[in-house]
C-alpha cells in the first residue's frame, strides 16, 4: 500500500496503471495508451509512475526498460555488448550502489551540455552548422575527453578511499593487510 508520502507524490505526477493483459491505462486522459506514447511523455520530461493494477507496485522502471529494450532493438543501438557486458558485472559487485549514481550524474552532466549547446546555436542556418560542425568535432572531442578523464579519476580517488577504509577496518579488528 502506498504511504503518504507517496500519495503527495502521485499528486505531482501522472498515474499510469498497468494491468495483467499488459495494457497500460493513464489515469489523467482516461485511455489504454502504449509504450510509445509513455516514450513520449519521457521525451517531453512529463512526470509520471506506473503502478500494477492489482499489488500497487511500482513498475516504472520495468516499462522504461522495455522502452529501452525496444529502442536498441530497433535502428542502431546505442549500448555495445562490451557496455552492457560491463554494466551487468557490476550487479552484485561491491560498487554496484556507486554506479547509479555515477551514470545519473553523468548523463545529468551531458544533459547540461546539450541544453547549452542546444541554447547557443539557436537560429543556426545549414550553412552555419557546417562551418560550426567543421571546427566543433575537435572541440567536442576534447570535451569528452576531459569528462572522461575526470571520471577515470574520481573512480581512482573513490578506489583509494575503499582501500584506505578497508585497511582501517581491518586494523581494528587487529588484522594485518
Amino acid at each position: 500500500m502506498p504511504s503518504k508520502q507517496t500519495d503527495a507524490k502521485e499528486d505531482k505526477q501522472r498515474v499510469i496503471k498497468k494491468y495483467p493483459n499488459r495494457r497500460l491505462y493513464d489515469t489523467d486522459t482516461s485511455s489504454y495508451i502504449t509504450l510509445a506514447e509513455v516514450k513520449r511523455l519521457v521525451m517531453a520530461n512529463e512526470p509520471f509512475v506506473v503502478r500494477d493494477v492489482k499489488t500497487g507496485e511500482d513498475l516504472t522502471r520495468s516499462i522504461l526498460l522495455q522502452i529501452i529494450l525496444e529502442a536498441e532493438s530497433n535502428g542502431s543501438p546505442m549500448f555495445t555488448a562490451p557496455v552492457l557486458s560491463s554494466v551487468i558485472r557490476f550487479y552484485g559487485n561491491a560498487m554496484q550502489g556507486f554506479m547509479g549514481g555515477y551514470l545519473e550524474k553523468n548523463m545529468q552532466a551531458l544533459m547540461d551540455v546539450q541544453a547549452k549547446f542546444g541554447e547557443q546555436t539557436k537560429g543556426f542556418t545549414p550553412e552555419m552548422w557546417t562551418q560550426f560542425l567543421a571546427i566543433q568535432s575537435p572541440v567536442l572531442q576534447g570535451m569528452m575527453g576531459g569528462s572522461l578523464e575526470q571520471s577515470t579519476n574520481l573512480l581512482t580517488q573513490m578506489q583509494e578511499r575503499m582501500q584506505e577504509q578497508t585497511g582501517q577496518m581491518l586494523s581494528a579488528f587487529g588484522i594485518k593487510r
